[in-house]
């Protein structure tokens, strides 16, 4: 599935891998008191919680940009046939995602930048795709942009003998390293500039060195915010981290800061997780924020 939208002269494609009802709240935050859903039902039921259920919805999507002539894919899912046996529901997806990124004007071999957010395995799946009995780019043509910080913490930790880090899973390892060891990886930090037109912001603590992508035109502007929120409830309480931060209080100033910004320059911004219409504004509401869904067109 995809939907499109403009941010000024900048069109902005959703390409959809999977979503539903998958998480317990209390497993995805579990630092959030008992009630505080069902206080905030009227933002997050239905399309971010399933009451009756008491289930999250999350939504696994990445987007892709088209302006000039580069085709920018920003975080790139699960991808498909990867081996997740520890998570179910992501274990030998076997997905239309590439079919509906050439309806989307993306093919794999038009693709000129891969940026991502953060290595966490859902969003840096379709980095690769198994041929020929080994995993090989997905975009062969395509420099990908991998957060430096995040790559050195996990490469670090994967190569020590002992106390190793395993945050990142197995993705590291057949979605990540094929990119590096094929040399089309390019290392990135904050303050950088991707294609002309995707500025580079810190946000770490979710990971240690995910960033979020800002692009402007026109006058408009939108943020692609990667898991700085997973959820409209962590607007209402930027307080609440999900069980997969590693660094808590780093990504609970993070959010903060990100909610103030996003606030004050009105820009719009796309979370990889949120449910239906998966994109919106921040609006200040007294001393704290609500948020303000905006629709495709």
């Amino acid at each position: 599935m995809m939907q499109s939208r403009m941010i000024g002269d900048i069109k902005v494609t959703r390409i959809l891998e999977y979503a539903g009802p998958t998480h317990d709240p209390a497993f995805l935050f579990p630092g959030m008191e008992e009630g505080v859903l069902q206080q905030h039902r009227d933002l997050m039921a239905p399309n971010h919680w399933i009451e009756h259920m008491n289930k999250l919805l999350v939504t696994i999507q990445f987007w892709i940009v088209h302006v000039g002539s580069n085709i920018i894919v920003i975080d790139t899912g699960v991808g498909n046939f990867k081996p997740r046996p520890g998570i179910a529901r992501m274990n030998m997806l076997n997905t239309l995602v590439k079919e509906w990124m050439i309806a989307a004007g993306a093919p794999p071999e038009k693709v000129t930048h891969v940026v991502i957010t953060h290595l966490h395995s859902d969003h840096v799946g379709w980095n690769t795709t198994w041929q020929d009995g080994r995993w090989v780019p997905t975009f062969p043509n395509a420099r990908y942009y991998l957060p430096k910080d995040d790559f050195d913490f996990c490469h670090q930790g994967k190569n020590k003998e002992a106390g190793v880090i395993d945050v990142f899973g197995e993705s590291f390892f057949d979605s990540v390293m094929p990119i590096v060891n094929e040399g089309l990886a390019e290392m990135m930090l904050p303050g950088e500039e991707i294609a002309d037109c995707l500025v580079v912001e810190a946000a770490p603590g979710h990971s240690p060195g995910q960033v979020a992508f800002r692009v402007r035109s026109q006058g408009q502007e939108g943020i692609f915010c990667g898991d700085i929120l997973h959820s409209p409830i962590q607007i209402v309480r930027p307080d609440i981290n999900s069980g997969y931060c590693i660094w808590e209080d780093i990504a609970r100033r993070t959010r903060l800061e990100f909610l103030n910004n996003a606030a004050d320059r009105e820009a719009l911004i796309m979370p990889v997780h949120f449910g239906e219409p998966h994109c919106g504004f921040i609006r200040r509401q007294g001393n704290g924020f609500v948020f303000e869904p905006s629709h495709w067109v």
